[in-house]
């Protein structure tokens, strides 16, 4: 999945397809296609230049839908390529999302005597549609009552054979638009294919479907409420600025994090019952009311995330939890089965390989594995007994911004879950959900002062080596930080428990040694206040990340970044974003591409987590 364009008027379609399709090639893609009617499909297993080149110079067609992918399920090839259509190729489709019931329905539909030819989710909803359309001979209902049978996430664009002009989209967790331009109509999943066509745009809901032809749209909800709604105005000067302000796709990334920690989100918080559901869960409850032990292995940043859940579950959950670095699991002899242990594998991709080895090493000794992954159909989520998604989107940036945040608000709704079995009260339960609901916007006020953390990078760019600091949760915060620093600016970056400080790393301290104490205004804030005072005797900087209206913080600090007030155990999801936005200010005033790393320190597959 990664970005939709679809077009329906009066003009040639082909030009402002491919003139949408280029302006969300920022995205990141390893494929592209365009489905146009009366002619078919054309497809490249490259950039959108590559599919050029193959369309015929003679067509001719005033509506049409394109895709650029990123694979998330079923490696880059023609086959997996959006569009993609049913047996009889009647239906044609191009969707964002993942479709998590979708062995299910294959098989269902495979009874029916459907042919699958893609290892795509996708292809499920043009056979679904397919189905449903031979039944009703109506497009939107078709589109509707497929989508009744479908458990995941999508933004959708569906074109029929016999109807030349006229396109469905949904929207369910990704976002779908309509531009709207004197009989002609635009369709994306991005502002940014409409802007040099229109200002006025119409934006759908979740849950939500519209039919689009050259005479206008109508929109309607799930339940067939045809609905009224106005075109609001983008201002395109802003959009266009704002597209500049993204250079690379790591920047792209940590923008979309509020959406993340939305989708990782959604579905899952049952407030009026105070708890959180996975579906991948629900059939293990017993297991889990039962659960004794609890073991995460991760690596690099997922291994930080698992030192975060292993407190998380700790305090609520009140179970032992060990964390351990896969590298190092497999290094252990042979474990043996224990009732009521289970090994839980962190891995953005599901394709790291010390992961899957001490998975396997885990089942071999007879023990439950779950896994937390964000890719649909990866090794892991196909060996693990069950698991969790992270809802993150396909990762652009070659470091893990989306996927760390996404494990550890899943990771905190697991916790809540449990804690619920465990005899957390609703009202306890609610609480919680409601400061997980109010993440999204906490981390858009974040975003709202990269510039003033830009500055900072400037003033920070003549040192070579920094020290991070934290206590409780933020102590992985701080590991995490000088991980970042490391991997994207190239400078010398240690990270401690700030208690520990005082036991060996202080001798290293001077004036051209900062230090970047994470400390908001919780349980261990005056123990972390102790440590920076010593610290601050031996003359080095002090770039404080506090909580808004802490001014306390300005009587140590010289520098001070403000975070919004959350609940402490939420607190590393905030405090995270400034230091991702520091290390990215860092690396690109030093001259380094932040797309291509100078030093690639591990493998990588096409779709893999290169923090892990």
């Amino acid at each position: 999945m990664c970005a939709i364009v679809g077009y329906t008027g009066y003009k040639p379609a082909i030009p402002i397809l491919l003139d949408g399709l280029r302006s969300v090639e920022y995205k990141g893609y390893d494929s592209v296609g365009i489905y146009l009617p009366l002619s078919g499909p054309y497809k490249n297993v490259g950039k959108v230049e590559g599919l050029v080149d193959i369309l015929p110079d003679n067509l001719v067609s005033t509506a049409g839908i394109a895709h650029i992918r990123w694979a998330t399920h079923g490696v880059p090839s023609l086959e997996n390529t959006h569009p993609l259509t049913d047996t009889n190729k009647n239906v044609w489709i191009v969707h964002n999302g993942m479709i998590e019931n979708h062995d299910e329905l294959r098989q269902e539909l495979q009874e029916k005597g459907h042919i699958f030819t893609s290892e795509t989710d996708s292809e499920i909803l043009a056979h679904l549609i397919a189905d449903e359309y031979e039944k009703c001979l109506k497009p939107h209902n078709a589109v509707a009552k497929a989508l009744e049978k479908v458990v995941g996430t999508y933004g959708l664009a569906v074109m029929f054979s016999n109807l030349p002009d006229t396109i469905v989209i949904a929207s369910m967790g990704n976002k779908m638009s309509i531009g709207i331009k004197d009989g002609e109509y635009i369709i994306a999943s991005e502002t940014a294919p409409m802007l040099r066509h229109t200002s006025n745009v119409v934006q759908l809901r979740d849950g939500e479907y519209a039919i689009v032809t050259p005479q206008g749209y109508t929109i309607y909800s799930f339940d067939h409420e045809k609905l009224s709604r106005k075109p609001k105005t983008i201002d395109i000067a802003k959009e266009t600025a704002l597209r500049k302000d993204v250079p690379h796709n790591m920047m792209k990334d940590i923008l979309e994090l509020p959406r993340v920690l939305e989708n990782s989100a959604r579905g899952r918080v049952i407030m009026q019952e105070g708890t959180a559901r996975f579906g991948g869960l629900d059939e293990h409850m017993k297991e889990l009311s039962e659960l004794k032990r609890l073991i995460i292995v991760g690596c690099g940043s997922s291994y930080y995330a698992g030192l975060i859940g292993k407190l998380m579950l700790e305090d609520y959950v009140k179970i032992p939890v060990e964390v351990v670095y896969g590298s190092e699991f497999i290094n252990r002899k042979v474990m043996e089965a224990q009732d009521g242990t289970i090994v839980l594998g962190l891995s953005q991709s599901g394709e790291t390989p010390d992961i899957i080895d001490s998975l396997a090493i885990a089942k071999k000794a007879g023990i439950r594995t779950y896994g937390l992954v964000n890719v649909v159909g990866s090794t892991i989520s196909k060996m693990v007994d069950t698991g969790m998604y992270n809802h993150a989107g396909p990762e652009q940036g070659v470091r893990s911004t989306k996927g760390y945040i996404s494990q550890i608000e899943v990771l905190a709704l697991m916790t809540l879950e449990l804690a619920r079995i465990r005899g957390l009260s609703k009202a306890r339960g609610a609480e919680f959900i409601a400061e997980i609901k109010q993440l999204p916007d906490k981390v858009r006020t974040i975003l709202k002062e990269r510039r003033k953390i830009k500055k900072l990078a400037e003033e920070y760019l003549g040192y070579d080596d920094f020290l991070l600091i934290g206590r409780k949760y933020n102590i992985a915060s701080a590991h995490e930080g000088a991980l970042k620093l490391k991997k994207v600016s190239y400078v010398h970056a240690e990270s401690f428990p700030a208690g520990e400080v005082k036991n060996g790393p202080i001798a290293m301290l001077n004036e051209i040694f900062p230090t970047i104490a994470i400390m908001p205004s919780d349980s261990v804030y005056d123990a972390m206040r102790k440590d920076v005072e010593l610290i601050r005797e031996r003359g080095g900087p002090i770039l404080a990340i506090t909580t808004e209206g802490n001014m306390d913080a300005y009587s140590f600090a010289d520098d001070v970044i403000f975070i919004p007030d959350t609940r402490e155990c939420f607190s590393p999801i905030l405090a995270n974003i400034p230091l991702q936005l520091f290390a990215y200010y860092s690396g690109a005033l030093r001259g380094f591409s932040q797309d291509a790393p100078l030093r690639p320190s591990n493998v990588v597959t096409f779709d893999q987590d290169t923090d892990e």
